[in-house]
């Protein structure tokens, strides 16, 4: 079936890979962006007749208000994501990430569908096992974190509601983000071969962005079955500490070297196990393992090379 589906910051990270998959399904797709990072990761699909793309600002509602009534779907990954940038800027943190998305709830009727990212950052450090499911109490740490608990909640009053809890997303993007851990580490382990570990011991779950992709993907195929309903979506196997991530790394860069500093605290205190047997249960799997991302970035980063604070 084809639906007509709004993708709120569809030129992001997630976006310019979820994007063209929607339009390969036969879906009508558009997109709204603001643009931010000067990112032209559309643009091979501008071709596509069902494909159609604005630049505008999610918190404007008399901009919004005649997107969201064509649309039967809508996917709001539009945020300021991760983090550090939410602490940089946390005015803006506060009205893309909660305001924006409450004024959308509010102009949504019963019938249409809302498939939302949300994080497993806000488990915090799990229980005492670190061990998380969907039931486990959350403790939010970043401002980021808080934000999307809060928005989780008021999401899952829509009846037509989806909430993915993803684990840290990592793989090659139109719109790369070099900052996400995976990414980030093997970036170093490319360019520089070594990396200080701060709380090596510290575990988390990771997902490829192409298996977020194919996760909101499943949602729309299986709406009835997931609607009003909160799902880890993540890679099972691939529940590693920093140091377990290194070691991976380093099968495939074996000069990468990394140290453990014996003093120092890491700035994101998350630390958890993550169970991902409820979308699991119902036919989701990922297709994309750990190792095969951290061989795709190594790829990448031949043709990327982060000089924006550097002088060559």
């Amino acid at each position: 079936m084809s639906y007509n589906i709004l993708v709120t910051g569809g030129a992001g990270y997630l976006g310019s890979i979820l994007v063209p998959d929607l339009l390969d399904e036969g879906h009508k797709v558009t997109v709204i962006d603001n643009f931010l990072y000067k990112q032209a990761s559309l643009n091979h699909i501008c071709y596509h007749p069902n494909f159609s793309v604005i630049k505008g600002d999610i918190r404007i509602e008399d901009t919004m208000k005649p997107l969201f009534a064509k649309a039967d779907i809508i996917i709001p990954l539009a945020a300021l994501v991760g983090a550090p940038i939410c602490k940089q800027d946390p005015v803006g943190a506060t009205t893309i990430n909660s305001t924006a998305v409450l004024m959308m709830l509010k102009n949504l009727s019963n019938h249409q569908m809302v498939l939302m990212p949300t994080t497993n950052s806000a488990y915090g450090s799990g229980n005492e096992n670190n061990f998380c499911t969907e039931e486990s109490p959350l403790n939010p740490v970043s401002k980021y974190a808080i934000d999307k608990v809060e928005i989780e909640k008021a999401l899952l009053q829509h009846p037509g509601a989806v909430s993915f809890r993803l684990a840290t997303v990592f793989g090659m993007s139109p719109r790369m983000r070099i900052d996400l851990l995976v990414n980030d580490f093997t970036y170093r382990a490319v360019n520089d071969r070594f990396i200080v570990l701060f709380e090596s011991y510290f575990k988390r779950n990771y997902i490829h962005v192409r298996d977020v992709s194919s996760a909101f993907r499943f949602g729309i195929k299986h709406f009835e079955t997931m609607r009003q309903n909160i799902y880890n979506v993540g890679l099972s196997e691939a529940n590693v500490s920093k140091k377990e991530l290194c070691e991976i790394i380093a099968k495939q860069i074996p000069d990468f070297v990394y140290l453990e500093a014996p003093v120092g605290k890491d700035p994101d205190q998350r630390n958890y196990i993550v169970s991902n047997k409820k979308i699991e249960s119902i036919g989701y799997k990922p297709s994309f393992s750990l190792e095969s991302g951290i061989k795709e970035l190594i790829k990448g980063f031949v043709m990327i090379k982060n000089t924006q604070f550097g002088n060559v």
